[in-house]
């Protein structure tokens, strides 16, 4: 498995990391542990999880119960930031709540420290350079090593890292947001600023929610079980006439050059010079497999050019 440093840091991270939003949802312990020890096995290091996956707790819980002397293995990130109980109006950018966050988050997953704590979204109510010193005394208390954003618009990167150097403390080293070739939005404005930062990019939903796995077709029946076909509001949203249209192009060009979409999809990103690692989720093992198999293909100049010109780019 290849490694990539994170963002500007030293800290290396596999090149497909595993996200673990099934964890305490559609994976019980032992499919958690089935999945888990397979990503091991294949070299995958950079788990990413966050205290709302899995009903509010439950993917950190499972992850500490199977990991054990394992967790020294790999690159746990974790995040912090969407409501964890029904009160809308809390400040959870704020000192206070990350703080009781982080002992939250470290207890469940049964460990003295996270790798990459991510503020996994903005909160308006709490300027950022209090979000930044809190999360900046969590690395000097040796409970977490780095810290990454997730979700901010570029200004908003832009915003904290220099609040960061202003300060005089740690900055985010990664930023996670939605990526993919049927999401090509944060190469406007969003990707130049991770570049001009040097924050490493790491990709969620790298498949557009399985839309570009290639079990998909338009017109034919659903695939059982699959997201798409059981969260409507990812189907009104990734499932429209334009994707339709792109994603069986993108099928054509695929299977001219005798691979698949997922190999399609994740080579793809993984030839994205600011991407660190892509991050997809996994129900099974086998699943796992076929994404590590899938950043195989090195893609050439001409190759994304063409792309280019099928996404509309």
């Amino acid at each position: 498995m290849q490694q990539r440093n994170l963002g500007p840091s030293g800290l290396q991270v596999s090149l497909v990391g595993l996200g673990c939003n099934n964890f305490g949802g559609r994976c019980d312990l032992e499919a958690t542990r089935r999945v888990a020890y397979r990503a091991l096995d294949l070299g995958i290091t950079l788990f990413d999880t966050a205290d709302i996956y899995g009903n509010r707790g439950g993917s950190e819980d499972l992850l500490g119960q199977v990991l054990g002397p394992r967790r020294k293995d790999i690159v746990l990130a974790s995040k912090f930031g969407l409501p964890m109980d029904d009160v809308a109006d809390k400040a959870r950018g704020s000192r206070r709540y990350i703080m009781t966050a982080v002992e939250d988050s470290l207890r469940r997953l049964r460990t003295d420290w996270i790798d990459l704590y991510q503020f996994h979204t903005p909160d308006p109510r709490t300027p950022i350079e209090e979000t930044l010193r809190a999360m900046d005394d969590l690395i000097r208390q040796g409970k977490v090593r780095y810290i990454g954003a997730s979700n901010l618009r570029a200004w908003q990167v832009v915003q904290a890292q220099w609040a960061s150097s202003e300060l005089g403390i740690n900055r985010f080293v990664s930023s996670q947001d939605e990526y993919s070739l049927l999401v090509r939005g944060p190469e406007k404005e969003l990707i130049p600023a991770l570049t001009e930062y040097k924050l490493g990019l790491l990709p969620y939903f790298p498949l557009a929610g399985g839309l570009l796995t290639g079990k998909y077709a338009r017109n034919a029946a659903m695939p059982e079980g699959s997201r798409l076909t059981d969260t409507q509001r990812m189907a009104d949203r990734f499932i429209t006439d334009k994707n339709w249209e792109i994603v069986e192009r993108l099928g054509d060009f695929a299977a001219a050059h005798g691979r698949s979409m997922l190999e399609l999809a994740f080579s793809w990103l993984a030839a994205r010079p600011t991407v660190s690692s892509v991050i997809a989720g996994a129900t099974r093992p086998e699943q796992l497999d076929a994404n590590v198999q899938a950043v195989n293909w090195a893609l050439t100049p001409e190759d994304l050019a063409e792309i280019d010109k099928i996404t509309g780019t």
